[in-house]
């Protein structure tokens, strides 16, 4: 687990790489335990108490599997949000699990145009705010989440996710 190293951190992530072949501990363009930490925390900055949670790197079967169960799409996804909540009587400050997809992060960042630390940014960002309660079912609530993403994405030096790029010549 990593706690940020600001005493007041409310953040307490297990980062789970799932992704990785026995004996390899990195893979080029997976962000480390530390920028996840970041990214999340900064969906966190209103929350006054401490919060848990786990983001799980995976690879396209896993994540096939997971959306195919859970949301009835037999196909990869960028990320997955499992909020948690406890049953009566348990006391428990885990916010949620984030599953994100790696080979689909970085094909969407290459399709998209955009930088893929920054994709993996949006990601974890994105996924929180889901673990947070909103959601983009309606154009109102979309409209809404986006925005909150762009801020929160803006806060930390990256650019609007939703910009297209104009690619006319």
């Amino acid at each position: 687990m990593l706690m940020a190293n600001d005493p007041q951190s409310v953040l307490d992530l297990e980062v789970q790489y799932a992704i990785h072949a026995a004996g390899i501990t990195s893979r080029p363009g997976v962000p480390t335990q530390g920028e996840f930490h970041s990214w999340a925390a900064a969906v966190l900055t209103p929350v006054n108490h401490s919060v848990e949670m786990v983001i799980r790197v995976v690879n396209e079967q896993e994540s096939r599997q997971l959306n195919s169960r859970y949301r009835g799409k037999d196909k990869p996804t960028n990320v997955l949000s499992f909020p948690f909540s406890a049953p009566a009587g348990v006391d428990s400050n885990h916010l949620g699990d984030l599953v994100i997809c790696a080979p689909v992060v970085k094909r969407e960042a290459g399709e998209q145009q955009k930088k893929e630390i920054d994709h993996w940014a949006h990601m974890v960002v994105h996924g929180v705010l889901h673990l947070r309660g909103l959601d983009h079912q309606t154009e109102q609530q979309a409209r809404e989440m986006e925005e909150l993403e762009k801020q929160i994405l803006a806060g930390l030096g990256i650019k609007d996710p939703y910009q297209l790029k104009d690619v006319s010549i």
